[in-house]
């Protein structure tokens, strides 16, 4: 990774978006060449049916390599496969129920006896959107709550793993064993060592977590081809009642020039809208759910009980959220379907300003929400693994890594500037710097932590914040020249988490 260079000037852009997409082969099949007409000849006859099952077997061949562990699927629409060839059938039947609890299965442990057939009824008695999957291929697809499936797992010869393959549900412990009784030390296992391979469109559910991170040069460029979001703050208008619509999408989006990730926003972007009023004002929020999933919303602005506006809504549903905007605050908003932590790692979350009633004028205003991203695969959602491991490979301000470097933000020396700064989080701190200049006002979480200098002439120069935290500080660049501004927690800074001010006289 490149090294965080924090005095020198960034560089341009200039370059062109690359759209990527990504493109599959087909194995051809073997062509049979035929005899000449009227010839009978045993040879011929021999010869031409050499070919012929020589083309079968290619033809075979050919579509196992293509998808080795594809389910059979019945004339119902009943997802089976075979655990193992060698296990002579009782010819009995093992059928079970299965549900859901909270992000678990119910039961999460079967225990069938060997050359049982297995049939599952699954039902999703959850709150949102799962699966149930299995490591042979056999899926139930996304089932929204209430919804039922029957899975036929098919004669059982080894232990069997299942799981919901929506992002994020494996790890928060949605996994299910199935135990075959009788067998062998060995177990002759269903596995064939893949990932699931069905489940719910939109997703890869054999996620590849190997996909590594991009390089700082290559955010940067990527960074410096594109336009950056534009972080200035508009003043608050004057309405009392406040209408907004968020609607959910879920798309790819670049990462840099060869890498994209999926994400899911609040109207398309990440950070969702930036909101602003006054204490007192009400805001009324239509929430649609464009998706292919269960999400949701929570304004942490708001006093309310969760129970009626914070709740998952399935696809193609809506939701109203009102909330009375009682105490001054950049506060979080985000989408609080489980596993929330993935949830907001794939772009659901922005702010909501509320102005103290003493604000000081200001020349400038800006906004910096601060996030993590956990970069897989190309077109996957967030990796899991990386997520709980609070270990992500890109950091950014406003949601894209090294913006502000490749398009720094103009100012004039002697202008008075005011950064509110919001860390969306889901996991990190943040602890915003800006380098070559001091903040004679903090205002951290409610309250000024220093306003107008100090007593005893004390300035700052971090606004520390945890995940959720919010605030702003104030300086005055007093000499031309770039100012970087970083996360100082600095591995984090390198990874995307920084950006310049170009202070011109």
């Amino acid at each position: 990774m490149a090294d965080l260079n924090l005095s020198a000037s960034p560089s341009s852009g200039g370059k062109t978006p690359k759209s990527s997409a990504s493109t599959g082969g087909s194995t051809g099949t073997p062509k049979l060449r035929m005899s000449p007409a009227g010839d009978h000849s045993p040879i011929s006859r021999t010869a031409g049916a050499i070919i012929g099952v020589v083309s079968v077997v290619a033809l075979a061949l050919a579509v196992f390599l293509s998808n080795p562990s594809a389910p059979t699927t019945s004339g119902t629409g009943t997802a089976s496969g075979t655990t193992a060839s060698s296990v002579t059938p009782t010819g009995h039947t093992t059928r079970v129920s299965v549900g859901v609890e909270g992000m678990a299965f119910t039961p999460n442990h079967i225990e069938v006896p060997v050359g049982d057939r297995l049939i599952i009824d699954f039902t999703n008695s959850g709150d949102q959107r799962h699966d149930l999957v299995f490591e042979t291929g056999v899926s139930s697809g996304s089932l929204a709550a209430g919804e039922t499936k029957e899975l036929d797992l098919g004669v059982i010869g080894g232990d069997v793993e299942g799981w919901c393959s929506l992002p994020g549900h494996r790890e928060m412990g949605m996994t299910l064993h199935v135990q075959a009784t009788g067998a062998s030390s060995s177990g002759a296992s269903s596995s064939s060592g893949a990932s699931a391979s069905g489940g719910h469109a939109g997703h890869n559910h054999g996620q590849d977590t190997t996909g590594g991170p991009a390089t700082a040069t290559e955010l940067t460029d990527y960074a410096a081809s594109i336009d950056a979001r534009d972080p200035v703050l508009p003043a608050a208008t004057n309405e009392t009642e406040r209408h907004y619509t968020f609607t959910v999408t879920e798309q790819t989006t670049n990462v840099t020039d060869t890498l994209t990730r999926q994400t899911w926003t609040f109207n398309g972007d990440a950070p969702g809208p930036i909101l602003r009023g006054h204490i007192g004002d009400t805001f009324h929020i239509t929430l649609v759910n464009n998706g292919t999933m269960s999400h949701s919303l929570d304004f942490h602005a708001g006093l309310v009980a969760p129970d009626n506006v914070m709740h998952s809504i399935e696809p193609g549903q809506s939701l109203e959220y009102t909330f009375v905007a009682k105490n001054a605050g950049i506060w979080l908003y985000h989408c609080s379907t489980a596993p929330m932590s993935m949830h907001i790692a794939n772009g659901m979350f922005g702010a909501v300003i509320i102005d103290p009633t003493d604000l000081d004028k200001v020349d400038h205003e800006y906004v910096m929400v601060a996030s993590e991203l956990y970069l897989g695969a190309d077109g996957q959602p967030a990796d899991a693994s990386l997520l709980s491991a609070l270990q992500p490979n890109a950091m950014a301000f406003n949601g894209v890594p090294f913006q502000y470097k490749a398009h720094p933000i103009q100012i004039k020396t002697n202008e008075r500037v005011r950064v509110w700064v919001m860390d969306a989080g889901p996991n990190l701190a943040t602890t915003f710097h800006v380098v070559g200049t001091q903040f004679d006002t903090v205002w951290r979480e409610g309250a000024y932590v220093i306003r107008g200098g100090g007593s005893g002439g004390g300035w700052g120069q971090v606004l520390s914040l945890g995940a959720a935290e919010g605030g702003f500080v104030e300086f005055t660049p007093l000499e031309a020249g770039h100012y970087a501004f970083v996360n100082h927690a600095l591995s984090l800074a390198e990874k995307g988490q920084t950006g310049v001010f170009e202070v011109t006289d």
